[in-house]
C-alpha cells in the first residue's frame, strides 16, 4: 500500500462517515415531521445509510471487501473479492435506539482494516455534528476533576462498575458504541469497558480513532483486538487514557 492510498483511506473513511451522516440527520427530521414513529425511523436510517455506504465503497474501492452490520450472511461473512487483503468495516448507524428516539448520542463508524488491524477510520457525531478520523488524529484534552468512567444507558457491566469503585470515578452513561468510545477521545470520560457482546463493526472505527489519538484499546483482559475474523463477534473492550490502563487492567484481573 503505497504512503497516497493510504492517505487516501483516511480522507475517503472521513467523507463517508461525515455524509452518512449528515443524510441521516436530514431523514430523520424529514420522517419525524411526516409522524413516523421510533420503529420506522431506525428501519429507514439503517437501510438508507447501508445502501448510500456499500454503493459508494464499491465505486471507490472495488477492489477491497466490505463487511457491514447490516449485509453480512447468516454465516458472518462479508461482500466483495474473497481474496482481498483490505476489508472495509462499517456501521452504518451505531446507535438506533438513540437515533430513533430523536437522542444525539449515535454514531456513523467507516473503518479499513489490514493485516487484522484497523489502519484507517473515522467515526461521525452526526447530531453535534462532528467527525473525528485517523487522518487527524485528536489531541485528548485532560479531563477536569473527578474520573468518569463511561457505561451503556440500560446495562452498566459489572466489569464497568468494578473499575469505578476501584478508581472513585462516577459512572456516566450513553448510547451507542461509537459515541462513547469518542467521549474518551474527547476528554468527557476516562475509561469506556464493555462486556457483553459486540461485534467488528461496533469497534473497530472507534478503535482505529482512538489507537490515533494515543489511547490505550485493547481486549478486557489486555489482548489485543483482532479483526478480520472468520467470526466477527468481538464481544468485549477497553477504550482509556494511557496513564489509567495499568490499573483498569489490574482491576479486571
Amino acid at each position: 500500500m503505497s504512503d497516497d492510498q493510504h492517505l487516501d483511506d483516511h480522507a475517503l473513511a472521513a467523507r463517508l462517515a461525515e455524509t452518512a451522516g449528515a443524510r441521516l440527520v436530514e431523514l430523520r427530521r424529514r420522517l419525524a415531521a411526516e409522524g413516523a414513529d421510533q420503529h420506522t425511523i431506525k428501519d429507514e436510517g439503517d437501510r438508507v445509510a447501508h445502501d448510500w455506504l456499500m454503493a459508494e465503497l464499491r465505486a471507490e474501492r472495488p477492489g477491497d471487501r466490505i463487511l457491514s452490520e447490516e449485509s453480512r450472511d447468516d454465516d458472518g461473512h462479508d461482500t466483495g473479492p474473497p481474496d482481498a487483503a483490505r476489508v472495509w468495516i462499517i456501521d452504518p448507524l451505531d446507535g438506533t435506539r438513540e437515533y430513533g428516539e430523536g437522542r444525539e448520542d449515535w454514531a456513523v463508524h467507516v473503518a479499513l482494516v489490514h493485516d487484522r488491524r484497523p489502519v484507517a477510520g473515522a467515526v461521525a457525531l452526526p447530531a453535534l455534528p462532528t467527525v473525528l478520523h485517523t487522518g487527524e488524529p485528536v489531541s485528548v484534552p485532560a479531563p477536569p476533576g473527578r474520573l468518569r468512567v463511561i457505561v451503556s444507558r440500560s446495562r452498566p457491566p459489572a466489569e464497568a462498575l468494578a473499575i469505578a469503585e476501584g478508581l472513585g470515578a462516577e459512572l456516566v452513561e450513553m448510547g451507542s458504541a461509537g459515541a462513547k468510545t469518542m467521549a474518551v477521545v474527547r476528554g468527557e470520560a476516562d475509561v469506556y469497558a464493555h462486556s457483553g457482546g459486540q461485534y467488528e463493526w461496533d469497534s473497530a472505527a472507534p478503535v482505529a480513532v482512538a489507537t490515533a489519538a494515543g489511547l490505550h484499546c485493547s481486549r478486557l483482559d489486555g489482548s489485543p483486538l483482532v479483526y478480520d475474523r472468520d467470526d466477527p463477534y468481538l464481544p468485549d473492550l477497553l477504550v482509556c487514557r494511557p496513564e489509567h490502563a495499568p490499573q483498569v487492567l489490574r482491576l479486571l484481573g
